[in-house]
């Protein structure tokens, strides 16, 4: 063999490093890639989250002006009422832990998506009911929807903002539009009443739809696998150990001492049993019951709690309230609705001004102080026959709302493991749906049991303020101690 037949074995090394060095490139080229394409964008992730919530509370607060004439067209009795505030509360207690859970386990964008696009239907499928109880039911499957959608974006928030500065940020942002949606909701609906009240629902379905559409391509997956099957048994005997609860509470105004009632309130406390059992021998349950021994867990839950039980009861009824005592109109009562919820969403933006300076469960509890003064201030009012007397009422407790909604949803992910903070926001959430459930049912029933619409909402308005007193002990009792 000649030399120029001689294959030239001395280049050969360095041609074969030359491969390795390239290939290596490539492979961690194309992971780079990767990993760019999977990274959550934050400002997308916020900017979504943030539409959803605020979709799915304005579809939660949309009956509170119009609840007078969806009663009229339901042909819904004064004791059947609170069912039509009560159907999403109710379905977003009873599976927001749930959520929260699946989010975690099985992908918190992809939770998030089904919600919004479930929000959408069953909303527009509101729009269509045609009886009390068919209402009720899309109202439950929308509280169920919302579920999904409140649950997972917190744990999209967090994946994408990873740093405590950014985190938040984030959460205020995030809380700010809980309240704005509440705000839009009424004055939505308010706006579109005149004309046609089933018109809030189909366009606030299509709203959500949209959301959807957006996600689909803008968020990234992020999960938290723990292995295992859902906790089915667990999200239905609390599931059913809700409706129980608010079916006694609803039951409750025709008589508290009724054998109905009685046979409801033991059967939640049955079923409340038979959940903690499940959760104890459950290898992936809805909560982790050992949280319940750590306070920053029990403080943003009594905080969830008591959010739903003195605010939120009596705020969801008000707006009806204040058409029938004192004649103001559906728009009316959205514009008033909406200083409070207004006040709420500014503030909470805000609220990260005072990080460092205040800690959460004492903004919780500074939240819960203003909106009892607030409240008390109102006393009298709807016997004065003028709206006025209810302004600085509604100013006060704004301004508390705003407080609660900013520090809720950052206590409630910073109660429990990084990898948890679907479940975590679930948990927060389903106190507060709870509280909001028998505040509705209560308030309502106090208002039309005691003598009179004037003296009931003064009644009303004592228990709030009390309500919020205890929430305001509460929040302070279980405070980390240094």
């Amino acid at each position: 063999m000649t030399r120029l037949d001689r294959p030239d074995t001395r280049t050969q090394p360095a041609h074969t490093a030359g491969s390795r060095q390239a290939s290596a490139a490539h492979t961690a080229g194309a992971r780079q890639a990767s990993a760019a394409h999977d990274a959550p964008r934050a400002t997308p992730t916020l900017a979504l989250t943030s539409a959803a919530t605020a979709v799915a509370l304005m579809t939660y607060t949309a009956p509170m002006v119009t609840l007078p004439d969806t009663a009229a067209a339901l042909h819904t009795s004064v004791s059947a009422q609170a069912w039509l505030l009560n159907g999403t509360p109710l379905g977003l207690a009873a599976l927001l832990l749930v959520a929260g859970s699946l989010a975690d386990d099985y992908g918190r964008r992809r939770i998030f998506l089904a919600g919004t696009v479930a929000l959408g239907l069953t909303t527009a499928l509101g729009a269509l009911a045609g009886s009390t109880w068919l209402f009720t039911l899309t109202r439950i499957a929308q509280g169920a929807a919302s579920a999904a959608i409140l649950a997972s974006s917190l744990g999209l928030i967090v994946h994408a903002f990873p740093s405590p500065r950014g985190r938040l940020r984030a959460t205020g942002v995030w809380g700010a539009f809980v309240s704005g949606g509440i705000a839009a909701g009424p004055l939505l609906a308010g706006a579109i009443a005149g004309w046609n009240w089933r018109m809030a629902y189909a366009v606030l379905g299509a709203a959500a739809l949209l959301v959807a559409l957006l996600g689909t391509r803008a968020l990234s997956e992020s999960r938290a696998p723990r292995g295992g099957r859902p906790d089915l048994a667990g999200a239905l005997t609390f599931g059913l150990a809700l409706v129980s609860l608010v079916a006694a509470l609803t039951l409750g105004r025709d008589g508290w001492l009724r054998a109905p009632v009685g046979l409801l309130l033991a059967a939640f406390l049955v079923l409340m049993a038979v959940f903690v059992a499940v959760e104890h021998r459950s290898g992936t349950p809805m909560i982790d019951l050992g949280l319940l021994r750590h306070r920053r867990f029990l403080a943003s839950s009594a905080g969830g709690l008591f959010t739903g039980l003195a605010v939120i009861g009596l705020f969801s009824f008000l707006p009806a309230l204040l058409q029938r005592t004192l004649g103001m109109s559906a728009m009316d009562t959205a514009w008033l609705f909406l200083l409070w919820s207004g006040l709420s969403f500014t503030v909470a933006l805000q609220a990260r001004r005072l990080a460092g300076r205040v800690s959460h469960p004492h903004q919780l509890a500074l939240g819960f102080a203003l909106h009892a003064a607030g409240v008390l201030t109102m006393l009298g009012a709807i016997g004065s026959g003028s709206w006025l007397r209810l302004l600085p009422g509604f100013v006060l407790s704004g301004v508390g709302s705003g407080l609660l909604n900013a520090a809720l949803p950052l206590l409630a992910v910073e109660s429990v493991p990084a990898t948890r903070t679907a479940m975590g926001s679930g948990a927060q959430q389903t106190f507060r749906y709870i509280g909001s459930c028998a505040g509705v049912a209560l308030t309502i029933a106090l208002v039309t049991t005691t003598g009179g619409p004037a003296h009931g909402a003064n009644v009303a308005i004592m228990v709030s303020a009390g309500l919020a007193v205890l929430g305001t002990a509460s929040v302070l009792a279980l405070r980390d101690r240094d």
